[in-house]
């Protein structure tokens, strides 16, 4: 049986050329090397393909039933390891039709029909995305339930809420670990937008202006779980955006994981000492013995950059492209793998460490008394009692002043400094500069009262499904 791999150029596509590819060329511009990773979904869209040709009259039901045996050997091969990838040729595509054909022969061959590796590889990504969707939502509703049963937990443990990191006001741990939640909630919507967004067939756009063969997109688009088929053929062989736009959430939700890292690795200093890792998230010193380092945290913080890049990567890699397919489109996979990689694995980590996270209530309150943090209950107090707000900022700010000339908090200056700087105060007032009667004061939707915080936090499991 003769093939054109038989040629000298040793290429699926060699009939063209008159000598063989530069072996520099051949390494430098084939993908098999990471585009693997898109063998199952390669073969999910061919036999769909296949499938809707046979219906529509193109391919024979022996060459049906031969392509599907072929191909389901060749996902087996490549699921148990025993797949032997040639660079030579190129890509996941031509490496699974020459080995299909090696097994079935020339029905191998006319599986390609009324298709192109444009519209091919379109499709494939797509199909790879939206399942890498489905798992890295899963592993963010793993995360957001740890975080909102934690949030139930310390519902009333007071710690300092800051602003530029300088103590402001006593919010509970609860409250802000729901903060944590909000966060992950709009990053999980817009992965749910991006997978309903992207979730249309390119197969059957061919190399860029459609086939000439009668095939049923529609049929194929069914198959695969798509709403549809793409209306533009040259839009489906070329466009990115769904990558772009999924590495754009993935970016923002690595912002937040960073965040999050950020707020554990100053938490678990001795300056703060406000929570504890279990050992199996953190590692030692190779030369100090007391050291307990928060890896997992670090390393998040530092994959958020990661994945930013490849978003800058991927917008630099379209900026110029003119339409249809270039082979620039080839430098997609790298970031968008590696950005599926990390964001899964990120949240993963996470989710498996929030429910282990030890919170450190005696720190947490000691912190939030520092630093005059019911000020503003006192000036809400003077407010109710009839004083203009901006009246009652400056008198608080006196109080304030003359509290740290005193080396005391606000809160223990006595009811006779206090009064003679206004004499509406009376001695109801030390009821509000508690902590504990700051945070219940805040006793409305989204603010910090205890008995807010369960309450969002009950909201939030519903929200979860």
């Amino acid at each position: 049986m003769s093939s054109s791999l038989d040629s000298h150029t040793s290429q699926t596509w060699g009939g063209r050329f008159s000598e063989a590819t530069d072996a520099f060329v051949q390494e430098f511009t084939a993908s098999c090397a990471f585009d693997h990773l898109l063998a199952h979904y390669d073969i999910q869209g061919s036999k769909a393909h296949a499938t809707m040709l046979t219906a529509c009259g193109i391919l024979s039901a022996e060459d049906l039933q031969d392509i599907l045996r072929g191909l389901d050997q060749i996902d087996s091969e490549i699921m148990a390891g025993d797949f032997t990838w040639q660079v030579a040729l190129e890509d996941v595509h031509m490496n699974i039709e020459a080995r299909l054909t090696e097994i079935i022969g020339d029905a191998g061959k006319r599986l390609h029909t009324g298709r192109s590796r444009n519209d091919q590889v379109a499709t494939d990504i797509r199909l790879y995305l939206r399942a890498a969707i489905t798992s890295i939502r899963a592993q963010m509703t793993r995360l957001r339930s740890g975080l909102i049963d934690q949030a139930e937990t310390y519902a009333g443990t007071v710690m300092p809420g800051f602003t530029h990191l300088q103590v402001a006001q006593p919010v509970t741990f609860g409250h802000h670990l729901l903060a944590w939640n909000e966060m992950l909630v709009r990053d999980d919507s817009r992965l749910a937008d991006c997978a309903d967004r992207m979730n249309v067939c390119p197969l059957g756009s061919a190399a860029l202006a459609g086939t000439s063969y009668a095939i049923d997109r529609h049929m194929t688009a069914e198959a695969l779980g798509f709403k549809g088929p793409t209306e533009n053929s040259l839009d489906s062989v070329s466009d990115r955006d769904f990558a772009i736009e999924f590495t754009a959430a993935a970016a923002i939700t690595m912002m937040h994981l960073s965040r999050m890292a950020e707020e554990m690795i100053i938490w678990t200093s001795a300056q703060f000492n406000f929570v504890d890792l279990p050992d199996r998230f953190c590692t030692g010193s190779s030369i100090m013995p007391q050291k307990k380092n928060p890896d997992v945290p670090e390393l998040i913080r530092g994959k958020a950059g990661r994945v930013q890049g490849h978003l800058v990567a991927l917008i630099t890699l379209m900026k110029g492209q003119p339409l249809a397919y270039n082979k620039d489109n080839q430098e997609d996979k790298e970031p968008l793998f590696d950005a599926v990689r990390t964001v899964h694995d990120s949240l993963l980590a996470f989710a498996d460490l929030i429910p282990a996270l030890t919170a450190k209530p005696e720190f947490m309150r000691r912190a939030a008394g520092l630093g005059h943090p019911t000020a503003t209950d006192l000036a809400d107090y003077l407010v109710r009692k009839g004083v203009a707000f901006r009246d009652a900022h400056e008198i608080v700010g006196t109080a304030v002043g003359m509290a740290e000339a005193q080396s005391v908090d606000v809160a223990q200056l006595s009811i006779e400094t206090l009064q003679a700087l206004c004499p509406v105060i009376e001695h109801d007032v030390f009821d509000v500069l508690t902590l504990d009667g700051s945070v219940a004061a805040r006793d409305h939707i989204g603010g910090t009262a205890p008995r807010q915080v369960l309450a969002a936090a009950k909201r939030a499991r519903a929200a979860l499904g």
